[in-house]
């Protein structure tokens, strides 16, 4: 099971995302990925970065890691336009940028309100989704970001991995019974059963949000590697 972090982009500078970054390419990890969002869900006065230009510098500096979005979302650009950044993004790292994406959902709809992008009915989102996919699945590996029986048969259909956020294990257990799936969420109380659960129940990649131990991750790592 590969482990990887969310980047801190919810800031005024790349200084702290970088700087996670670093320490995660330090400690011997898989990855780094980034949210979508045109601000922190529910502080619209707040600052985020765009998740690929984020991604491309650490693409530039740091050679050992693979990295995605948490989840691109359609909709937010063209589809063409989306598809010609992941080709931009795998061009600057070769077999290393994963084509994560998503249909969005309610809670994110005042970002697109706020600059006046229609919200589709989520058939249409997960259409959008699925022409995406279908373009970049030969070239990049395409995680489909949902727990929904719809997001979960389209991804399957697509051959395409899930993209599980906070998902507790029973519904994980049930997904992985389907197809290759991956975990997303905050950090517990003890990062090492955390870890342990996530690879016993067959997760290819445990991805924690900012602010996880990572010393703690790659302790895991290291005992797992012994």
């Amino acid at each position: 099971m590969k482990v990887g972090v969310i980047l801190p982009t919810f800031r005024e500078t790349t200084a702290d995302a970088m700087g996670v970054a670093r320490q995660v390419a330090e400690s011997g990890l898989d990855g780094v990925f980034a949210y979508d969002h045109l601000w922190p869900m529910g502080s619209p006065l707040r600052p985020s970065f765009a998740p690929l230009p984020v991604l491309a510098r650490v693409l530039q500096l740091h050679s050992s890691l693979i990295v995605g979005p948490l989840v691109a979302r359609v909709g937010m650009v063209s589809k063409d336009h989306l598809v010609q950044q992941f080709r931009t993004l795998a061009s600057l790292g070769p077999g290393r940028v994963i084509a994560a994406l998503g249909s969005g959902d309610s809670l994110s709809r005042d970002e697109l309100d706020a600059y006046g992008v229609h919200f589709a009915s989520a058939a249409h989102r997960r259409e959008l989704v699925r022409e995406t996919a279908l373009v970049l699945r030969d070239e990049l590996p395409v995680w489909i970001g949902g727990l929904s029986p719809e997001t979960v048969n389209l991804a399957r259909a697509l051959g395409a991995e899930v993209n599980c956020w906070n998902a507790p294990n029973e519904v994980m257990g049930s997904i992985g019974q389907t197809g290759p799936f991956n975990w997303v969420g905050p950090s517990g109380p003890d990062t090492h059963l955390q870890l342990d659960d996530l690879a016993s129940l067959g997760a290819t990649w445990a991805i924690f949000a900012p602010g996880v131990d990572i010393e703690a991750l790659a302790a895991w790592r290291g005992a797992r590697n012994d």
